[in-house]
């Protein structure tokens, strides 16, 4: 069980989860300063839920409708966190004390609303030091952000919000200490997790073309990749630009690897937007 310490963060982590026991563990042993650890579970049918409860921590049971809102948001919108501010945090993803000190500082500030976070990205069981940096808006007060809204209706397989962003009501920081993201999961988790984003991909690309104000909404990284993603050349050049121009030729085999599935997933998006646009359920 995960031991707090005796000056704890005011912030709840929340976990979403399904089928996470090859993660989770880990995930949750370096949560002790925080004041509040929430799993929230898609029925999983695995140890999940048990390795939760032994780590101390609450279990949320959530069950999708194929609409809005999603795990998380649903989260935010229906079992409120107890602490003054949220960290989303995937069973991936691990903490350390840098961290946790940094986030201990920022909040004690008490000037910001939110803040991006940094990565440590693993592939193959290597560290990834260098191609085009990971970063998300996962920190933030209750009450000042939701992640955007996308209904859906069904035409998801995806329960959990991943890659809307949250829409925040005031100033936004960054904490630069970083969060190693290493999955302990085998590469086929990693393959059948980006076919399913590029199917999530290329049914959000046709529902944005007619939506000026979801358009307006996104990030500047959002609008350039929603734009382009449809040219032959755009998986092309986030290849050249993570494995050249960021350096990931530096990280040897895995850097190599990596960039070339994230090629496969940028060309499979394109293909499927073009299937899609060519089907009769379409036009």
């Amino acid at each position: 069980m995960v031991q707090r310490s005796k000056s704890t963060l005011p912030v709840t982590v929340a976990v979403p989860v399904k089928n996470e026991e090859a993660n989770l563990a880990r995930c949750l042993e370096r949560l002790g300063r925080f004041a509040e650890i929430v799993v929230i579970d898609s029925s999983s049918t695995d140890r999940t839920c048990e390795i939760a409860v032994e780590h101390g921590a609450r279990v949320v049971d959530f069950k999708w409708d194929g609409k809005y809102p999603k795990k998380r948001n649903w989260f935010l919108m229906n079992d409120s966190p107890k602490q003054g501010w949220v960290l989303f945090l995937d069973a991936d993803e691990f903490l350390d004390d840098v961290f946790c000190d940094e986030v201990a500082e920022a909040i004690a500030k008490d000037d910001k609303d939110a803040y991006w976070l940094a990565y440590n990205n693993y592939f193959l069981d290597k560290p990834l030091r260098h191609g085009l940096a990971q970063r998300k808006l996962a920190l933030f007060r209750v009450g000042k952000a939701l992640y955007e809204r996308i209904d859906e209706n069904g035409w998801s397989q995806l329960d959990m919000e991943i890659h809307e962003h949250p829409i925040v009501e005031g100033e936004i920081g960054e904490i630069a200490a970083p969060i190693d993201h290493r999955d302990y999961k085998a590469l086929g988790h990693f393959i059948q997790k980006h076919r399913d984003y590029a199917l999530w991909e290329a049914a959000r690309y046709a529902k944005l073309k007619d939506a000026s104000e979801a358009w307006a909404s996104l990030t500047s990284r959002q609008q350039f990749k929603y734009r382009y993603i449809t040219k032959w050349w755009f998986a092309w050049f986030y290849f050249a630009l993570t494995y050249f121009a960021k350096l990931g030729i530096l990280d040897g085999s895995a850097g190599f690897h990596y960039a070339s599935y994230k090629l496969w997933y940028f060309q499979t998006i394109r293909l499927m937007i073009r299937e899609q646009a060519a089907s009769p359920d379409r036009k």
